[in-house]
Parts: structure tokens; C-alpha cells; sequence
């Protein structure tokens, strides 16, 4: 068992990472009914209520087997950062020794995980109006307007964010025009909140064609099993495709067949291409990260793994 720590002492957690479809939560569940334990998922879109099918949330027979957490805390038009996540995982743990289990951390976000390992940025607290003057520009002038203003202010901030997410482009001109300096500037200014912890970092990996394939049959399923029609249940809800839950892959895709623009195959196609963009995108970020463990997912010996986690423990 693991035994309290104070805050000074180091706290162990294992983290599993890996790109979308890989497997990951299949083997986290396994390890977490052996060594009798919870798993804090580390996934963006997870923490939104309703969204199941098009998030691959885990079935509520999963979340019977072990109990998650971090999953279904927030309605689709709120927002949920980083910084939420790393101060959220941390008092969680914190519960978690004291009952004197392991925390396992599970998810592919790997900013989540990257915050929740080196620190959190304290952000200044940007007035509403801020938001709310970018937000209506990028309604009237998109998001690649304000993506260039962002590239012309703060090149750094651009070069770190997709184009296509808004709302990490807006949280990075707000500070700016609230502070006059950038992110990157307050960060260097600013030190971060930082845990003192000690790691065993696992990756699941698996060749990209595989992946593809594995990504492809998902999305297939996530049709079978009614995603179209969890998202018009959710629109009925007054959720609108502005809504940071559904401004994202896997819902935002069939507002286009809503709208009477696309068939719901061509719809679903480009489901699988974003989800193939993101998953070779998650395959760049890991290729910067020093995993303790790299495992590719059709051989993994879970028995090898739990060994590995005995000894880390």
C-alpha cells in the first residue's frame, strides 16, 4: 500500500498516455481492479455531461468496474483548462493517499498531463467583457481573424495553438489585452505551481496504420450507437454548436449534415480524418516526452506492467 505522504514528500502516480483508440483505458481499468485503486482521466472532452458516445466516454459498465473521476463534471457550454485539471487532479490524489491507494491518471491530452506534472500557470483573472468583445469577433469575422492577430501579438502563443481552437486563442488575446504583455512573457514573470511528484510514465503506442484502422472502426460504432442523435439531444437542451463541448471533433463535423450542407457519410468521413489529424498530432507531442515505459498496444503483457508498477510503488 502506499503510505501518506506529507506535502513535502514525494507522491507516486502512474500515468498512462497514448494517442485516441489506442487502448488505453481497456488497460488502465485492468490495472486499476488489480491493485484495487481509482483512475483520474486526463481527456478534455470527457469532463462534459451528455457527451458519451462521440467522447468514447467509458460505459457506465466501466465506470462500475472502477470508479473514475474527472468525468461528467461540467455542461457543454462551460470550459474546463489545463490549470483546472492539474488543481483538480492534485486534490484528488491528495484523498487518494489518504486512503492509501495509487493514483493512476489515464487520458490523451497531453497539456492536461504536461500542466499536472510541471506546474500551473496563474493566470490573471481577465474581466467577462474581455471574452465576450473576441468571442463576437469571432463570429463576425472567424476564428482565423483572430488567430493572425494572435500570430502579429504574441507569435509564440500562435505557434503553440491549433488554428481551429478558438478558445486557446481567445484565452491568449485576452490576457494580452488585459495585461499588455503575453502568456509566454507572464510565464517567464510568474512561476508556476509545482507538486512535488514522482512518476512512472507509460505510453501506449501502436503503428499508425493500425491506429488508423482501430480509429476509423470507432468512429463506425460511435455512428452505430446514435451519435447523431446525442448531439440533437444535447441541441435540444439549448447546447448551440458555439458551446465549447461541441465545438470539437467527433460533434462538430455533423452540424454541417444538420444544416442541410453534407450527407451524414460525408459527415462521418470527416470524423475519421479529424480523428486521424489528432491522433498524428498526439504522435508528435510524445515524441518529445521521456517515457519510463513505451508499450505498443496489440503486445502488451499486463502481467509485465503490473510488475513494473510493484516495483515503482
Amino acid at each position: 500500500m502506499i503510505n501518506n505522504r506529507s506535502s513535502e514528500q514525494e507522491i507516486p502516480v502512474v500515468i498512462i498516455q497514448g494517442p485516441t483508440a489506442v487502448g488505453k483505458s481497456d488497460l488502465a481499468i485492468q490495472l486499476a481492479r488489480h491493485f484495487q485503486t481509482e483512475l483520474i482521466s486526463a481527456d478534455s472532452r470527457q469532463v462534459y455531461k451528455f457527451l458519451d458516445i462521440g467522447t468514447a466516454k467509458p460505459s457506465q459498465e466501466d465506470q462500475e468496474k472502477v470508479k473514475y473521476h474527472l468525468i461528467d463534471i461540467i455542461t457543454p457550454d462551460e470550459e474546463y483548462s489545463a490549470g483546472d485539471f492539474a488543481r483538480d487532479a492534485h486534490d484528488i490524489i491528495v484523498e487518494q493517499l489518504k486512503k492509501e491507494i495509487l493514483p493512476i491518471v489515464v487520458g490523451g491530452t497531453g497539456f492536461y498531463i504536461k500542466s499536472f506534472l510541471e506546474g500551473i500557470f496563474q493566470s490573471p483573472d481577465v474581466p467577462r467583457e474581455i471574452r465576450k468583445k473576441l468571442k463576437n469577433a469571432a463570429k463576425e469575422k472567424g476564428s482565423a481573424f483572430l488567430f493572425e492577430k494572435l500570430k502579429k501579438v504574441d507569435p509564440s502563443s500562435a505557434k503553440r495553438a491549433n488554428p481551429n481552437d478558438l478558445n486557446r486563442i481567445i484565452r491568449a488575446l485576452e490576457v494580452y489585452e488585459f495585461t499588455g504583455k503575453t502568456i509566454t512573457q507572464l510565464w517567464k514573470e510568474k512561476p508556476s505551481i509545482k507538486r512535488n511528484y514522482r512518476t512512472l510514465n507509460i505510453l501506449i503506442s501502436e503503428d499508425r496504420e493500425i491506429l488508423y484502422d482501430r480509429i476509423n472502426e470507432r468512429v463506425d460504432k460511435m455512428q452505430d450507437k446514435g451519435l447523431l442523435k446525442e448531439l440533437e439531444n444535447v441541441l435540444k437542451m439549448g447546447y448551440t454548436q458555439s458551446s465549447p463541448g461541441l465545438n470539437t471533433v467527433g460533434y462538430k463535423e455533423l452540424f454541417s449534415y444538420l444544416d442541410g450542407k453534407s450527407s451524414l457519410a460525408q459527415c462521418m468521413e470527416e470524423i475519421k480524418k479529424h480523428t486521424r489529424n489528432y491522433a498524428k498530432r498526439q504522435f508528435t507531442w510524445y515524441r518529445k516526452i521521456d517515457f519510463d515505459l513505451t508499450l505498443r498496444a496489440s503486445n502488451i503483457n499486463v502481467s509485465e506492467i503490473i510488475d513494473s508498477i510493484s516495483e515503482f510503488k
